[in-house]
């Protein structure tokens, strides 16, 4: 869950129309026509990633008058479900994905349950990557491609993400070469399962 209590604001006298904080918004609640920048308050979730990105200053984060909550509740799915999903991106249900917001894998699981096919939709509808805007793009796309989501380029080029190699997607050369200089990727890929297969107290395994 995450309490959006700020809105981007664009100064129309500063602003170039440049198109950077188009290119950068990770729900894209912002867009450029006639050389001006404008924003969507009602999709706007306050991460300052375009005010902080703007080469002309043109952006300022303002308070929200009324302030609100976006999240997506996991325990309305199938519990079953989410942890198929998630064990195929090699993920824990309770794992922790974006530690800014504090979004699960399972709250990503159940916002595309819900529709939710692109990084952006499912950023608006948790939260995630609405923080830095960084370290948590890999595992939402992981989530992604776990649900037989193919991930097409934005028709205007921007957006574009590509899923960098895991422990378990490694090219066997790749492990057989490193593992004989004191790389332990077999061992490295058992723990983390460990970690993907816990399951909290009660539940069985």
């Amino acid at each position: 869950m995450k309490k959006v209590t700020l809105l981007a604001e664009v100064q129309h006298d500063l602003c170039r129309g440049c198109k950077v904080c188009e290119k950068v918004c990770p729900v894209l609640a912002i867009s450029v026509s006639d050389k001006k920048a404008n924003v969507k308050a009602d999709e706007c979730r306050g991460c300052t990633n375009c005010e902080s990105r703007c080469p002309f200053y043109a952006i300022k984060m303002v308070k929200r008058e009324e302030p609100f909550t976006i999240g997506v509740d996991a325990s309305k799915h199938d519990g079953k479900t989410i942890r198929e999903m998630c064990e195929k991106a090699h993920l824990n249900p309770e794992q922790i994905l974006c530690y800014c917001v504090g979004v699960r894998a399972e709250e990503v699981a159940a916002a595309i349950l819900e529709g939710a096919k692109t990084p952006e939709e499912v950023s608006s509808r948790t939260g995630i990557r609405t923080g830095c805007t960084i370290e948590c793009v890999q595992p939402l796309l992981r989530m992604i491609e776990a649900a037989g989501i193919e991930l097409k380029r934005n028709e205007k080029g921007w957006q574009w993400y590509g899923i960098t190699p895991t422990a378990w997607t490694l090219p066997e050369t790749v492990v057989d070469k490193y593992s004989k200089r004191g790389f332990y990727f077999q061992e490295d890929r058992e723990l983390l399962d460990r970690v993907v297969n816990t399951k909290p107290e009660g539940e069985e395994m």
